[in-house]
């Protein structure tokens, strides 16, 4: 990690350096060169099963706020506490980031680390991510890096969480990426050097919209970063960590449930899949107010659904934490 000493600025009452993934370095990735602004140390003392973490731009607050309203407010999905976090990085200047001071005041769901937020320092973000989730969250049974632009289906990831043949150790899965090619033309933002990574292709990894895995792998992942030169496909990163941990991503028992971008958006496909990427955070929210529609019509038929524990059926947004989508399906109830 080159550290630019020459740039420096203050960030509310922070004085932070510029930390940055530059492309061309021999230089291992070291996280614990970087340190929280904003933390939220104690979330995790009622010990979550599931741990949530969107990585996300500071500027990016519609899209935190449609995940507030949505999937990300779901706090206990089969009887099983559900945790949602924000990581962001660096905001650029004073005024902004005392904006995202006052949104953490309201909500408490964010997490800030000292590295430039951009596209070529994501492996840092994830990485960030997972040393907080060592440090922090280690009692967690599972978690998930999940993008800001994902919808997800908490009640099918939990299903899948808790089914008998679920490893809860050295799992990890989502939508895998086989035998990919390194990109060598350096026009390419997915360009990495022969310096960085000689072989020519990837290890199978996770594509890095949405990837769930066991609690057990963040502190090995980031004990496996220590040996290994950055490089700044982040998701590809992670296979090679796991590589050098010996453990190959697992397949999904359904892996048509990891989607990325649908080709239908009914509520009958929603409630089936667990992640689907979503164009905007207007579309997050079109998507969960589809799938509350056909809860709401399996209600309306009388169709016989097990319900939740601390069933809040008060609202509209919370109705699906009364009902399991997946278990009508698997009782081909849902019509």
């Amino acid at each position: 990690v080159l550290i630019h000493l020459s740039i420096h600025f203050r960030v509310s009452r922070y004085s932070l350096l510029h930390l940055n993934l530059v492309g061309q370095t021999n230089k291992t990735l070291q996280v614990y060169n970087y340190h929280f602004i904003l933390d939220e140390p104690d979330k995790c003392s009622q010990n979550p099963f599931l741990v949530l973490m969107v990585p996300v731009a500071p500027h990016q607050v519609d899209a935190r706020n449609a995940i507030r309203s949505t999937w990300g407010n779901e706090s206990s999905v089969q009887g099983k506490a559900v945790l949602t976090l924000f990581l962001v990085g660096l905001t650029g200047g004073p005024e902004a980031q005392q904006q995202l001071e006052e949104e953490n005041q309201q909500h408490r769901d964010l997490v800030q680390s000292n590295f430039v937020d951009s596209y070529f320092n994501l492996t840092i973000k994830t990485m960030v991510i997972m040393d907080w989730l060592a440090t922090h969250c280690p009692q967690a049974n599972f978690s998930m890096k999940v993008d800001s632009d994902m919808y997800i289906n908490v009640e099918n990831l939990m299903s899948l969480l808790l089914a008998p043949n679920t490893p809860r150790q050295n799992y990890i899965t989502g939508y895998l990426m086989w035998n990919q090619n390194v990109i060598r033309n350096k026009k390419s933002k997915y360009y990495v050097s022969e310096e960085l990574y000689p072989e020519s292709k990837y290890p199978t990894y996770v594509l890095g919209v949405g990837y769930v895995f066991s609690n057990d792998l963040p502190k090995n992942i980031v004990e496996a970063s220590k040996d290994m030169k950055p490089f700044n496909i982040e998701d590809a990163y992670v296979g090679t960590c796991l590589k050098r941990l010996g453990i190959k991503p697992s397949r999904a028992p359904d892996p048509s449930q990891f989607r990325t971008y649908m080709k239908d958006s009914k509520g009958h496909d929603l409630s089936k899949v667990i992640t689907t990427i979503a164009r905007s955070p207007k579309q997050i929210i079109e998507f969960w107010q589809k799938h509350v529609h056909i809860l709401l019509h399996m209600a309306h038929l009388n169709v016989q659904c097990f319900p939740y524990s601390n069933c809040k059926a008060s609202t509209l947004f919370f109705i699906s934490s009364c009902y399991s989508t997946a278990q009508c399906y698997q009782k081909q109830l849902l019509v």
